[in-house]
């Protein structure tokens, strides 16, 4: 019995002399400093030019990182694979590149909320034969790597063993596109949007066969770890989203370039090698803190750059003024080419000033040029239709919707100034928008300062119908 309380007691003067075992606190990871987000270069990714940074990718990056109240960190990479590669070793927290959910991708990183839906569509040169299916493009098509295309080709490749295909990784998708408009290359694929650009400066490009539809275009985060960020990000999506900026996105990066004419492009870029350099100086002089090639753009939607251009109303000029809106801004010759850019620049700033305060600045231009062509009553009239019908009034995109509605009775019998063709006006802003993309996208081409655009743009849904926003 003593053994036993002997042994007992050993036991317990043994355990007593053990250091305390203490089980480790778990370490708090240090506050996010920055929010780092990797991209590529393109029009409507991430872009820098003579009016800042921009592109679709950008402002919604730009928009999250005030909402996590951090500031915003993007770089933009070379290619897909170094921006893969560089989310997979944590040197970036989001990839924000117009891209679209694929299997590969879902497989190796987790998708974001859609932006919006697009189609993946073959791409082929005017005066060639359209190809009539996949079969034909075996050995003839061009696609970039590491892209959503060598996915979709692989997979049609399991069905076809025969179809085969070159990637390249040295060249971007637009340079694939300037290639088969040159002839150089057969076929490629692109996502519509990027055809639609593209088409404002190569305009023998054509849209052939759809090889995927409505896939959504996506940001991408980390496998691992991102659980909070994911949270924050879909919080932030179902905010944006139900604030209308997915759709004001929408409309001013893909809202423009809807309408295609390849006889009006192609005339377009010969006036601006031919006429625009005896009229640029002028452009410059008068625009003042407008940027000229709005201005310039305008001009060539009113005149076609022609000084003696006249319109059955009596509008005349460079800038088609009224003999009324003329002598009111002291312009006694309309067809002197200085004389009226001079006055259709007054007029235009005349209008900008005259806006409602509560339409942005970044839209006010899209409101002064339909007052321009329509008038500011009429203007004023499809902006009261449009708070009728729930819309932002002082939206571009949703007055765009209620301007054709002025030319139908059940409508503009309501309204204070009556009828107009406001279906017209909307033309009209829409092609000086893509005018103007046109002459900054050609300033950025010749200036040594900015760099090119080195991946294809968000992708679009089709050639005929607007980017699909998520519902």
């Amino acid at each position: 019995m003593h053994k036993h309380w002997l042994t007992f007691i050993l036991l317990l003067l043994l355990t007593a002399c053990q250091p305390a075992v203490h089980e480790p606190m778990p370490v708090e990871p240090e506050p996010q400093q920055e929010l780092r987000v990797g991209t590529l270069y393109a029009q409507q990714i991430y872009m820098s030019s003579g009016q800042g940074l921009s592109g679709f990718d950008y402002e919604m990056a730009e928009r999250f990182a005030d909402y996590l109240a951090l500031p915003l960190n993007m770089k933009a990479y070379g290619s897909r694979s170094e921006l893969f590669d560089a989310l997979a070793h944590g040197e970036i927290d989001i990839i924000a590149a117009g891209m679209t959910e694929t299997p590969f991708r879902r497989d190796r990183f987790r998708m974001g909320p859609p932006l919006y839906y697009v189609n993946e569509v073959v791409v082929y040169k005017e005066g060639n034969q359209a190809p009539q299916n996949v079969d034909e493009l075996s050995g003839q098509i061009t696609v970039v790597a590491d892209s959503a295309f060598v996915e979709s080709l692989t997979r049609l490749q399991q069905a076809r063993p025969e179809l085969v295909w070159e990637q390249t990784g040295d060249k971007d998708n637009d340079e694939l596109l300037a290639q088969v408009a040159q002839g150089e290359l057969k076929y490629t694929l692109s996502h519509s949007t990027s055809l639609q650009i593209n088409r404002r400066f190569l305009p023998e490009l054509r849209a052939g066969l759809v090889l995927a539809e409505q896939q959504p275009v996506v940001w991408l985060l980390s496998a691992t770890g991102s659980d909070v960020l994911m949270s924050k990000l879909l919080s932030f999506w179902h905010q944006e989203r139900r604030a209308g900026t997915l759709d004001h996105l929408n409309e001013k990066y893909f809202g423009h370039v809807k309408r295609f004419d390849y006889v009006d492009t192609r005339a377009f870029i010969r006036a601006i090698d031919a006429k625009l350099p005896l009229y640029r100086p002028l452009f410059e002089a008068y625009a003042g803190e407008l940027d000229w090639r709005k201005l310039a753009a305008a001009s060539y939607q009113e005149s076609h750059w022609n000084p003696n251009a006249r319109s059955p109303t009596g509008v005349r000029g460079m800038m088609m003024l009224t003999l009324s809106t003329a002598g009111q801004l002291g312009i006694d010759n309309r067809l002197d080419p200085e004389q009226s850019i001079r006055g259709g620049a007054a007029y235009l700033k005349d209008l900008l000033t005259r806006l409602p305060e509560s339409i942005p600045e970044n839209q006010r231009m899209w409101f002064a040029l339909a007052a321009y062509n329509i008038g500011l009553g009429h203007l004023e009239d499809a902006r009261k239709l449009a708070e009728a019908q729930g819309l932002n009034p002082s939206a571009w995109r949703d007055v765009k919707q209620t301007l054709p509605l002025l030319q139908k009775r059940k409508y503009y019998q309501g309204t204070r100034y009556g009828y107009a063709r406001g279906g017209e006006a909307v033309h009209y802003v829409d092609s000086i928008r893509r005018y103007y993309d046109t002459l900054v996208w050609l300033d950025n081409q010749n200036s040594p300062d900015q760099p090119l655009a080195q991946e294809t743009p968000p992708d679009s849904d089709t050639l005929t119908d607007q980017v699909t926003a998520p519902k």
